[in-house]
């Protein structure tokens, strides 16, 4: 196995068991035993837990960002598409919320900041999507909406939370 195959296979279980489990949960021989990875190339890749951790978030980012970006640049009604896609995600059998919030939420200013990336690009995405002539807010208003959409998911699983917001951000969008 070479350093890419490793890194991948590193980076799929730390995704799985930290998204599942926390990250202050789950160790590195946690890790190691579920990629198949040796320790010691382990510890060559991610010298620390916390260079694993920032990698995990930065790959989720990329792919979590890309997928709700082609989703909603991808619809005739680009708004309204966001909250579709996440009712999709909050149906997933695995979702567990937001792995920014939920590392967050265990590592506090602790937490990579990528976390406040991710969040400040979310913002942007929306602010991209908002129509011509929508009052200046409405890129806050959307990202509260989908945040709070988010943590009522992770309560409660299913795609209700998401078209609620949905419903709001439409409201929003007339007024």
């Amino acid at each position: 196995m070479d350093d890419d195959e490793a890194r991948t296979r590193l980076l799929d279980a730390a995704e799985e068991l930290f998204y599942r489990h926390g990250i202050q949960a789950v160790g590195m021989d946690r890790i190691r035993t579920a990629s198949g990875v040796p320790l010691k190339r382990l510890y060559r890749l991610y010298p620390a837990k916390e260079s694993l951790v920032t990698a995990y978030l930065e790959r989720r980012d990329r792919r979590w960002t890309a997928d709700l970006r082609e989703a909603a640049t991808g619809s005739a009604e680009p708004v309204p598409a966001v909250f579709d896609w996440l009712a999709r995600w909050f149906s997933e059998p695995d979702f567990r919320g937001c792995a920014f919030l939920n590392a967050y939420g265990e590592l506090g200013a602790a937490a990579p900041e990528v976390v406040r990336v991710h969040k400040a690009e979310l913002h942007a995405l929306l602010a991209e999507l908002v129509p011509a002539g929508a009052p200046p807010a409405l890129a806050d208003q959307l990202l509260i909406l989908v945040e709070g959409a988010t943590v009522v998911a992770a309560l409660n699983p299913g795609p209700e939370p998401a078209l609620r917001a949905r419903e709001a951000a439409e409201a929003l969008m007339w007024q």
